[in-house]
C-alpha cells in the first residue's frame, strides 16, 4: 500500500518530514508556481483511523471555527490523503524559547475552552457517512493503562511477575475509574498537547485530532499541564490549572474539589498510558528516542498521585518499580 501510494505520488517534487507516534508518514509536496506547500499523508497501517477518521475530525473542527489542516485531496484506495501545510512551527517550539510562557499557556487554554464547548456529536467522512463520537468508558481507560502492563512491565521483570502485579493493579485502577465525579459529556482531543498546536500566524491550529471522543472535561487538561514532553515548574502547572478554572463553566468552580479529583485520577491513568506507549514505541517500532521521555513522566504520575486514593497502588508500584528503575531510559527485554 505504501509502495504504491509512493509510485503514484513519484511525479510531485516531495520532501520527507519527521512524524509522530502514529503509522503515518508525511511528505511536504511544493507547488513551486503558486510558492505554497501541502502534506502528503501516507498511512502505513490502520488505515482507516488514521486517514478516514482524521480527516474528518479535522472538518469536524473546522466546522466548529477550530483550525485544523483542509482536506486538499484523497486517494483513500492507495492509501494517501493531501491536506493543508500548518508550517513546522508548534507550541512547543516557542514556549521553549519564550520567557513569557504562562501567556502562551494561556492561549492554549482558550484554544481548549473552545474545544469543550462543541455540542455537536455527528461526525462525517469523505465518502458522506455519519457516525458518532465514542463515549469515554471505563473500559477505554482500561484499554490504555494497560499498555504499562503489557509494553512496560516486561521490558523491566519477568513475564509471570508482570502478569501477577497487573492483576492486582487493575482492580485497583477499576475502583479509581468507577470514582470519577464527572460524566463523559466533553469533547475530548485525547492528545492535547503542545506539540500538537501549531503557530498558524496570530491563531493556533490543532493536529494528531484522530482520537477524538466525548469524556471526563479534566483529561484533556491534564494533558496539557502534565505534558512529558516539556518539563515545567509546579507554580507554571498550578497558573495554568487556575486560569482554567476562572474561564470554565462555573459548575467546575463550584465542584473544584471533585474536579481535581477526576484531573488526578485521569493524569495518572494517561501517563500510564504514555509509559506503554513509549515502550511499545521502543520494543515493537524500534523508535528509541521516546525512552528518554519516560523519566519525567514517572515523575508526573508521583505527582498527581499523592492523594490517598492511590495508596494501595503506590505500594504496589513502589514495591516492585524502585526510582532506580524509574530514572533509567534504557531497557533489556528478558
Amino acid at each position: 500500500m505504501v509502495n504504491g501510494a509512493i509510485m503514484t505520488l513519484k511525479k510531485f517534487k516531495l520532501s520527507s518530514i519527521s512524524g509522530d507516534a502514529s503509522f503515518r508518514q508525511y511528505y511536504r509536496k511544493f507547488n513551486t508556481k503558486k510558492n505554497l506547500s501541502s502534506l502528503i499523508v501516507i498511512s502505513k497501517k490502520e488505515k482507516k483511523r488514521n486517514l478516514l477518521v482524521y480527516t474528518a475530525i479535522n472538518q469536524f473542527l473546522l466546522d466548529h471555527n477550530i483550525r485544523a489542516p483542509r482536506l486538499l485531496a484523497e486517494n483513500y484506495k492507495k492509501g494517501f490523503i493531501e491536506i493543508e501545510d500548518f508550517g513546522n512551527i508548534t507550541i512547543h517550539n516557542i514556549l521553549k524559547k519564550s520567557k513569557k510562557k504562562f501567556h502562551i499557556y494561556k492561549k492554549t487554554v482558550d484554544l481548549l475552552i473552545r474545544l469543550q464547548k462543541i455540542k455537536s456529536r455527528i461526525i462525517k467522512n469523505f465518502y458522506g457517512k455519519s457516525y458518532k463520537l465514542e463515549n469515554y468508558s471505563v473500559k477505554n481507560l482500561h484499554k490504555e493503562s494497560d499498555l504499562f502492563f503489557d509494553w512496560y512491565l516486561p521490558l523491566i521483570m519477568k513475564k509471570n511477575k508482570a502478569l501477577k502485579i497487573k492483576k492486582v493493579l487493575k482492580k485497583e485502577l477499576q475502583i479509581l475509574y468507577k470514582k470519577l465525579k464527572f460524566k463523559d459529556k466533553i469533547f475530548v482531543h485525547r492528545d492535547f498537547h503542545v506539540s500538537n498546536l501549531m503557530k498558524i500566524n496570530s491563531r493556533i491550529g490543532v493536529i494528531d485530532s484522530q482520537d477524538a471522543i466525548i469524556g471526563n472535561p479534566t483529561y484533556d487538561l491534564a494533558s496539557l499541564i502534565d505534558d512529558v514532553r516539556i518539563e515545567t515548574s509546579n507554580q507554571l502547572k498550578k497558573n495554568i490549572f487556575n486560569y482554567y478554572l476562572n474561564k470554565c463553566p462555573k459548575i467546575y468552580r463550584r465542584k473544584k474539589n471533585e474536579f481535581i479529583h477526576d484531573f488526578n485520577i485521569l493524569s495518572v491513568q494517561r501517563n500510564l498510558k504514555i509509559i506503554g506507549i513509549f515502550s511499545r514505541l521502543f520494543k515493537r517500532d524500534k523508535k528509541k528516542q521516546y525512552l528518554k521521555l519516560i523519566p519525567y513522566t514517572w515523575k508526573l504520575l508521583e505527582i498527581r498521585s499523592k492523594d490517598k486514593m492511590f495508596s494501595k497502588i503506590n505500594t504496589i508500584l513502589n514495591k516492585f518499580i524502585p526510582s532506580k528503575t524509574r530514572a533509567k531510559n534504557k531497557f533489556y527485554a528478558n
